[in-house]
């Protein structure tokens, strides 16, 4: 008896859970230059808050855990804590300055509003099969 196996299909490259702007990556470089540890990398996490019900959260950081999602493009290394990927998954990470201020936006397709001062947002976890990249 002979046995056939159905080819298996390949496996599809996945896109990086955040992308980084020219504009964020020459901010997160500044950043990382002065005075932080060798190797060390921005965080880009949420977490629970505001009147939206969540906010994003940056730091520095030399440690990325097994779980975590590691970006590196432009010249920067970016973590995204492994309990943040899924409401992360497909964001542009920019950063922009205008008359009065200078921030990092978060472009997700996975927020569905945000507050009025726009220190929270609320944001639904991307799924495998709704998954917006």
């Amino acid at each position: 008896m002979t046995v056939v196996s159905e080819p298996k299909p390949a496996k599809r490259a996945l896109p990086p859970v955040i992308r980084i702007t020219d504009a964020a990556a020459a901010r997160l470089r500044e950043i990382l230059a002065d005075g932080t540890e060798p190797g060390a990398a921005v965080r880009v996490g949420v977490e629970t808050g505001g009147c939206a019900g969540m906010s994003y959260k940056l730091d520095t950081t030399t440690n990325v855990g097994p779980l975590d999602a590691v970006v590196e493009d432009k010249g920067v290394k970016v973590v995204v804590d492994s309990k943040a990927v899924l409401f992360l998954l497909g964001t542009e990470m920019d950063f922009v300055t205008d008359k009065v201020s200078a921030q990092f936006v978060f472009n997700n397709p996975n927020q569905t509003s945000a507050c009025g001062c726009g220190e929270s947002v609320a944001i639904t976890p991307a799924s495998e099969a709704g998954a917006k990249i």
